[in-house]
């Protein structure tokens, strides 16, 4: 007789949750021949989201999207030490400096440093009308989404003062008022209402939107901070859903005085190109929060950063001198890009700087006794000689912005000369650190253009700048960095 075995059928495994973060595509700057396009013009940007959402990303155990990789965000993550403006009626200075590349001696190096003016404390912020519009759809659920945003804003609530307000409105399938114009005395009402918000639904970002500017516009400060704050993943599935037509709607309601702040919240089906894309149009900033302390950095640490604009519509145009610049490149702002002929037009909206925010850009550049230029000689080069006038100078630099009720910009220059030109071992700390992020930054995204500067070398560079009074952050990037590494050589 024999006996038939029945084996258990395996359980049914959930299917994976479907990663659904979008990304804006781009394509990195490409190295330019001054020859034939002398002059680079961009928009600031203060945004760090790209860092913290990389952070997130390392430490789950893989390696970032391409895409999910800005590197001027990895930079402009810290702080510089710029030397500050004395008043806010210079919002900010501009630093330079310029050494050999340390992926690549055969090329320079070209930091221009902005810091603007800081306040004395967050005490000396001007009277704030503050809007909390929260994302409280069913995508919002999980710990690291509405608990975390919840504990953020009792964070920022904390600091409230009696001449601040504060107003919540949260969006699902519909947006509503949680609660109306609060003063800053009045923290017991503002917890309760944050502590009761809920996630489920679906996601009507419009209508939390025009809802939240509605309130704002009710509580407008004259001379002060009017801004919303916006808590989400980005993931919007009903009404307008269109990146172009909800940036058209906040470009429309900022010439009302009324700024717009992203805070992203979560992984799986983040919208980074909504969140990044909708705070650059609103005269905002974006961050991502991936931790409490990440929260405390952006909404205390720099609060003067995230809600007072001390200088808008900031431009950088830089011209090269061929007598000396064979190729440049500037690393990462591809977003950010403008044409030579926006750089005088007020008209071009471009990016903000908040106070005590520094900003921080890179050129490579490629002299014309390099051993190996990326590119070859011009056929017809004899035919654009150029002209041996001004011919210490490396690069002429141009900053246009406004001041923040003003409508025409102002103009700084300033010449880069070649006498500049420091050796690697005179270099500030400032440039090690810059440098270090911006290579690290390139080879998450493949390492196109750093050769075999390899996460090893990183860390040589990255270390000297964090061997004296080194700041936890500039710890925690070390960290990131052998982070990365071993993701790599895990194959993930």
């Amino acid at each position: 007789m024999s006996i038939a075995l029945v084996m258990p059928r395996p359980a049914r495994q959930a299917p994976a949750e479907k990663n659904r973060e979008n990304y804006q595509a781009y394509t990195s700057n490409p190295i330019t021949k001054v020859l034939e396009q002398p002059v680079s013009t961009f928009s600031i940007d203060v945004d760090t989201s790209s860092y913290s959402n990389v952070r997130r990303i390392l430490n789950q155990g893989a390696l970032p999207n391409h895409h999910a990789v800005r590197v001027e965000e990895m930079v402009n993550y810290f702080s510089y030490d710029y030397p500050a403006p004395n008043s806010v009626e210079q919002p900010f200075t501009v630093s330079t400096e310029i050494a050999p590349s340390p992926w690549d001696n055969d090329r320079l190096l070209l930091q221009i440093g902005l810091k603007g003016y800081e306040l004395s404390s967050n005490k000396a912020l001007p009277p704030a009308n503050l809007v909390f519009l929260v994302d409280v759809s069913g995508s919002m659920q999980s710990e690291a989404k509405l608990p975390l945003v919840k504990r953020s804003l009792r964070m920022l609530a904390s600091q409230m003062r009696d001449i601040d307000t504060l107003s919540l409105v949260v969006y699902a399938g519909q947006a509503g008022i949680v609660l109306s114009p609060t003063t800053g005395d009045q923290k017991a009402t503002i917890f309760q209402a944050i502590d009761q918000l809920e996630a489920g639904g679906s996601t009507n970002g419009e209508a939390g939107i025009m809802l939240a500017y509605q309130l704002a516009e009710d509580a407008l400060v004259a001379d002060g901070v009017n801004r919303i704050i916006l808590c989400s993943d980005g993931d919007l599935n009903v009404g307008t859903t269109n990146i172009d037509a909800l940036k058209q709607l906040v470009a429309r309601k900022r010439e009302d005085g009324i700024s717009l702040t992203t805070l992203s919240f979560g992984h799986g089906n983040y919208n980074d190109e909504l969140m990044e894309q909708i705070a650059d149009v609103g005269n905002g900033n974006a961050a991502y929060i991936d931790t409490l302390l990440e929260a405390k950095k952006v909404l205390i640490d720099q609060m003067g950063g995230t809600l007072l604009t001390i200088a808008k519509d900031v431009k950088i145009q830089v011209e090269f001198n061929p007598s000396h610049v064979l190729e440049y490149r500037l690393i990462g702002y591809e977003n950010r890009m403008l044409s030579n002929d926006e750089f005088n037009n007020d008209k071009v909206d471009a990016g903000d700087i908040g106070a005590g925010h520094t900003v921080t850009a890179l050129y490579e550049l490629t002299m014309v006794d390099a051993k190996q230029p990326s590119t070859d000689p011009l056929r017809y080069q004899n035919e654009h000689q150029p002209q041996p006038s001004k011919s210490e100078e490396i690069a002429f630099i141009k900053l246009r912005y406004k001041q923040p009720e003003s409508k025409q910009s102002l103009l700084i220059e300033r010449p880069v000369t070649a006498d500049q030109i420091k050796n690697p071992a005179a270099v500030s700390n400032n440039f090690k650190l810059a440098t270090a992020v911006a290579a690290f930054g390139q080879k998450l995204q493949g390492g196109k253009f750093i050769g075999d500067f390899d996460y090893d070398a990183i860390l040589t560079l990255a270390n000297p700048a964090s061997e004296t009074n080194a700041t936890p952050l500039q710890s925690q990037f070390i960290e990131l960095v052998e982070l990365a590494k071993l993701n790599s050589e895990s194959g993930v």
